[in-house]
């Protein structure tokens, strides 16, 4: 039984990141009833702007590339960290009473909020150095 709530647990932080976690793009341009497309749609190709843009503006230095991925690693971790407290919420909800698990979920609620306190300061903490690179 043990094994059975784990693999659904992480069948559900599977569904749960691949759903919300990551940027969907849709661009679905389909015709109207008289064979025209919509005025929206363009020329039919959709062209998504470069991240990188090494010739533009907005160039990439390797100090910027490395803070969007540590930034988008946060991201990732806090989501992670998110779902842990509302399993810690929901281990507590339905302990009905059970010492041992009121103790379990309360741990991993503290643990959680731990968690998050250093994300985010983490956080803080990179966003500080790669402004200071940057400028």
């Amino acid at each position: 039984m043990n094994r059975f709530k784990s693999t659904v647990f992480i069948i559900f932080i599977l569904f749960f990141i691949f759903n919300f976690g990551l940027p969907v793009f849709s661009a679905v341009c389909t015709p109207l009833a008289d064979g025209t497309t919509p005025a929206n749609c363009g020329s039919g190709s959709v062209s998504l702007p470069n991240p990188l843009d090494p010739t533009g503006k907005n160039s990439v230095t390797p100090q910027t590339l490395i803070g969007k991925v540590i930034a988008a690693a946060l991201g990732v971790v806090g989501s992670l960290a998110l779902l842990m407290f509302i399993y810690g919420g929901f281990t507590w909800m339905t302990s009905a009473g059970s010492p041992d698990k009121v103790t379990k979920g309360k741990g991993i609620m503290v643990w959680a909020a731990i968690g998050l306190a250093v994300i985010f300061s983490s956080y803080a903490l990179v966003k500080f150095v790669i402004t200071g690179l940057t400028t």
